[in-house]
């Protein structure tokens, strides 16, 4: 088997002074689709924030390894340009910034060299059918003023613009009706490639009634406390997450 995508190994990152990530470790292959689920406050966007590189988040023991490099030293641009890329739970309005500017100036940055305008164009119109979204959605500013699904449909855009070769989703399906949840997971599904492994972190089982993990973790307390096949999602539907707390706390102790 090759060696994975992405390493986190006993990963304690603290946040203001406080441990957030208690020994997290968990491994995703390219080609694979995790999904981490845990309940508020386990530290599952922690984790998201500190494999992109986050300033406010610092690692005071274990490691971060992508392709097999340890990647603690590399800013969340550079991040970027080796394939990493982060959908977020709250994305950030950027008024006065057309999503077609957007997208470009992000395209140019990750390949480092210039994207010819017809290339650009024939890339987007693609992807915009794919994802149900009119051409004119390009002309309008970064997240202003839009809905929920609006969002999350351009998070997963700028995923298929830059196909990154790892994707961390965080919380995508957060705030969406079922029919934004079925045209974004039908988004993800879509991007699917043995060549790029996603790491899709979620509350609830819903999303994944739409796409099928190959692995899902669970997280309390800073810590992957039991991983397993799809049907652990159903468990978790089914019983919650206070099975698991115990264990955390067992595990955190030793």
């Amino acid at each position: 088997m090759a060696d994975p995508l992405l390493v986190v190994d006993n990963l304690h990152v603290t946040v203001d002074g406080k441990e957030i990530l208690k020994g997290l470790t968990l491994q995703v292959q390219a080609g694979e689709v995790h999904a981490l689920m845990g309940p508020n406050g386990s530290g599952k966007s922690t984790l998201s924030f500190c494999l992109m590189g986050h300033p406010k988040y610092t690692v005071t023991q274990g490691a971060i390894r992508y392709q097999g490099r340890d990647i603690a030293a590399l800013q969340p641009d550079e991040r970027a340009k080796r394939g990493l890329f982060l959908a977020f739970q709250y994305p950030t309005a950027i008024p006065g910034v057309t999503i077609a500017n957007f997208l470009r100036t992000a395209l140019k940055s990750v390949r480092g060299g210039d994207v010819p305008v017809k290339e650009f164009r024939l890339l987007v119109k693609s992807q915009l059918k794919a994802l149900g979204v009119p051409d004119a959605f390009m002309n309008r500013y970064v997240n202003d003023g839009f809905s929920g699904g609006e969002k999350k449909r351009l998070e997963i855009l700028q995923m298929a613009v830059l196909q990154p070769k790892l994707a961390v989703l965080d919380e995508t399906d957060s705030g969406l009706d079922i029919d934004a949840l079925k045209v974004v997971a039908a988004g993800v599904n879509s991007l699917r490639s043995p060549e790029r492994g996603m790491l899709l972190i979620t509350h609830y089982q819903r999303i994944l009634d739409y796409i099928t993990p190959d692995q899902v973790h669970v997280m309390v307390d800073g810590q992957v406390v039991k991983s397993g096949g799809p049907e652990l999602a159903h468990a978790l539907e089914r019983e919650g997450y206070e099975q698991f707390k115990p264990a955390a706390a067992s595990a955190a102790s030793v």
